[in-house]
């Protein structure tokens, strides 16, 4: 059965799209379709030209000049008022208020203020709030995670979350610890390298810092940088020789792909030939079984810190100290562009120029060459 509409019907909908209510929107609250609705725009506007063909000259030209003195008096309220010289976070609140009698249309118009940059603020504004109380639950999550021999799973950190007054959920739960590289260690799921080995992950370097020639015995590490509202990880290797950085990347999630794809990078570029050790902390990312078969396909042995002992992996904690100190604390960055390219040349600088004490102040590279400097000679004197 066809539904019928009142005339008074057809005049608030007419009315309030005049007054600056999208169709979308009428439709949606008064349960109307939207082709309803444009017809009797059409109906009512072609009902108001035939009035204006009927009126008499004196009376248009009256509303002509009414409608003129209106349009003056609001630039020059727009020149004058607040509202022109507030800052936009102000603006912002104002809309929001003004909102619960005008539409967002017709208070924009009034307020000269665009409304794609009051979409962009209030998604921003929510995406900053977002962003926050992620970083202050990161540190509890990890907590609860560490705390409990890194055997929970989201639920159970969800549930001992709101035990300690946080409204929390498990999605939002399981989003954080995959982002912060974070599994829970099951038996039945074998996803960890030392749990199907049935064996403790071994410290072998303990905290024997001094090897005799590169290529021995590398360090690597994972440190975070925040960027316009954005969350960096920068996953970094050094051969412990001379200090040098070997291999960087950086990435969007601090996962096993990470730091996959950057001992990758630093094995193909190196190329070492003898037994190679490779140190890190207990990190899911370096601990997981897709990265742990890949270094013992390569030969390569690991080596893991101690549960809560930075001074087991100190050259990499130190780097990360004076790379921040240095470069990221120091310079503020306009683009993500200008963000990369200055890591760049800090790791060029480090490796090249940057005298290290622990190589009686001569730069990584000059230390390297020295080296292999000595070595050809000795392998001509041989010769």
């Amino acid at each position: 059965m066809k539904q019928t509409y009142t005339n008074e019907q057809v005049r608030r909908c007419c009315t309030a799209y005049a007054n600056g209510q999208s169709v979308s929107e009428l439709a949606k609250k008064l349960d109307i379709p939207k082709s309803t609705i444009y017809t009797w725009i059409k109906h009512e506007q072609q009902q108001l030209e035939e009035q204006c063909e009927k009126l008499p000259l004196k009376s248009y030209r009256l509303l002509e000049q009414k409608v003129k003195r209106l349009e003056n008096t609001i630039e020059i309220l727009k020149s004058v008022l607040p509202p022109a010289s507030l800052p936009l976070h102000e603006k912002v609140k104002l809309i929001e208020q003004l909102q619960k009698k005008y539409s967002l249309r017709m208070i924009c118009d009034a307020l000269g203020f665009n409304r794609g940059t009051y979409y962009y603020r209030v998604l921003r504004d929510n995406q900053t709030l977002y962003e926050k109380r992620k970083e202050e639950l990161k540190p509890l999550v990890q907590k609860i995670y560490d705390d409990n021999h890194q055997v929970f799973g989201a639920e159970k950190i969800t549930a001992i979350l709101k035990e300690q007054g946080e409204p929390i959920t498990v999605p939002t739960v399981r989003a954080l610890m995959h982002e912060m590289g974070l599994l829970s260690v099951r038996l039945t799921a074998k996803t960890l390298y030392d749990r199907e080995h049935k064996k403790p992950p071994m410290n072998l370097l303990n905290q024997q810092f001094y090897v005799e020639q590169p290529n021995q015995v590398w360090v690597s590490d994972v440190t975070q940088f925040r960027l316009n509202e954005k969350t960096y990880y920068i996953c970094a290797i050094i051969d412990l020789f001379a200090r040098s950085v070997i291999a960087y990347r950086i990435g969007m999630r601090n996962s096993t792909h990470l730091t996959k794809s950057t001992f990758k990078d630093a094995y193909e570029t190196r190329q070492p030939k003898g037994p190679l050790l490779f140190h890190t902390d207990r990190g899911a990312n370096y601990r997981s079984k897709a990265f742990c078969t890949y270094l013992s396909s390569l030969g390569v042995q690991q080596s893991f810190s101690r549960s809560h002992n930075p001074f087991d992996n100190s050259v990499m904690e130190s780097f990360f100290a004076s790379f921040k100190r240095e470069e990221l604390y120091r310079t503020k960055y306009r683009s993500e562009y200008e963000f990369r390219t200055a890591i760049e040349k800090y790791i060029e600088f480090y490796n090249k120029r940057r005298p290290h004490r622990k190589n009686k102040y001569k730069s990584p590279y000059q230390k390297e060459v020295e080296f292999f400097s000595k070595q050809k000679d000795l392998n001509q004197k041989e010769n």
